[in-house]
């Protein structure tokens, strides 16, 4: 039996699975934030890129420290090697402003869905810190980023001026007949999407160029290609309603080979940005009334889970998929008893 002091500083799976993947996020964020830092030249960009440094650093520490006080192995995520600091310059100071503020989103995402299964006040504090501590920093990008050229506002539609009511769903309509126009809700969703599903097309060019092992480089160009029909497939819905489009960021990769992350941390990133990318895709079917366009989220769900596939096979190939802490297996014990 558990000693009072042993059960206070134990973790639930919940628990367990939020830090280890936390640890792991930001073991590669220090990793991409210090080339960022080698590279970028706006000195506002560069005070950003260091707040997400000094944040990711901090998560790493206070991680290790439950970690050790749970007796749980701390895991080896990325490290000095995966980043080659003196890589030449891939990414523009655009595109790395850009990067920041879409990182910053998951990571408030993720911190808030974490924050519902913990049973520790510990726990709960020390996310709590999380997402006060990049709120802080997505307020800072967000500020900076309204006064540069290159930052495209979410669409804005005219205030309702009285209460309506909804008089027919029009899901055939919607399909085949003349649809109606778009609400808030489906303007927002499409509108983040397609900025989200840029980012991790514009990403996938630029490990494309940079890969050294076959599959990886097979993999980004592939993902490229999807990641850049679906996010087009957002913009035509927009565009239907005379709506502006998000900015795209191709253009701000230089023509660099020389890569600045290893392999593995690239399909890493990518299995990362197919998993948050399946989460806002689901939550936008349900925000999402019109027939159409929820069936264009199940034709780029079923994108991203194929990807995912492809994804997963090749880090396990490769032997870079880092296994998770899971439950006692049973079937072997029992196995090697009648042995």
């Amino acid at each position: 039996m558990k000693t009072k002091e042993e059960k206070s500083h134990s973790l639930t799976s919940a628990e367990m699975s939020a830090l280890w993947l936390q640890y792991m996020g930001d073991s590669m964020a220090v990793c991409v934030n210090k080339y960022f830092l080698n590279i970028v030249e706006d000195t506002t960009v560069k005070s950003i890129v260091k707040d997400a440094l000094i944040q990711s650093q901090n998560h790493i520490n206070q991680i290790t420290s439950i970690f050790n006080s749970a007796n749980c192995q701390i895991p080896k995520g990325f490290t000095d090697e995966d980043v080659n600091l003196h890589a030449p310059r891939l990414f523009s100071d655009p595109f790395i402003h850009f990067y920041s503020y879409i990182m910053t989103v998951h990571g408030l995402t993720a911190y808030s869905l974490a924050l519902t299964t913990l049973e520790r006040a510990d726990l709960q504090d020390y996310f709590f810190e999380c997402i006060t501590s990049a709120k802080d920093l997505l307020q800072k990008i967000v500020k900076s980023a309204s006064t540069q050229t290159y930052f495209s506002s979410i669409p804005s539609i005219p205030a309702p001026s009285k209460v309506e009511f909804t008089q027919s769903t029009g899901m055939i309509s919607n399909l085949f007949g003349e649809k109606r126009p778009l609400n808030s809700s489906e303007i927002s969703t499409l509108f983040f999407n397609s900025k989200k599903t840029g980012c991790i097309s514009s990403l996938s060019l630029a490990f494309s160029q940079v890969a050294t092992n076959e599959d990886v480089r097979h993999f980004m160009v592939r993902n490229m290609k999807l990641a850049g029909k679906d996010a087009a497939s957002f913009d035509t819905i927009l565009k239907e309603d005379h709506l502006p489009i998000p900015e795209k960021w191709d253009a701000e990769i230089t023509d660099s080979t020389v890569s600045p992350f290893s392999d593995k941390l690239m399909m890493f990133h990518a299995a990362l940005l197919i998993n948050a990318a399946l989460s806002y895709y689901g939550a936008s079917i349900g925000a999402s009334l019109r027939s159409d366009i929820m069936l264009n989220y199940s034709k780029v769900m079923t994108h991203l889970m194929k990807a995912g596939a492809i994804c997963y096979n090749i880090l396990v190939k490769h032997e870079w998929l880092e296994k998770q802490p899971e439950a006692i297996n049973r079937t072997s014990l029992s196995q090697k008893t009648e042995n």
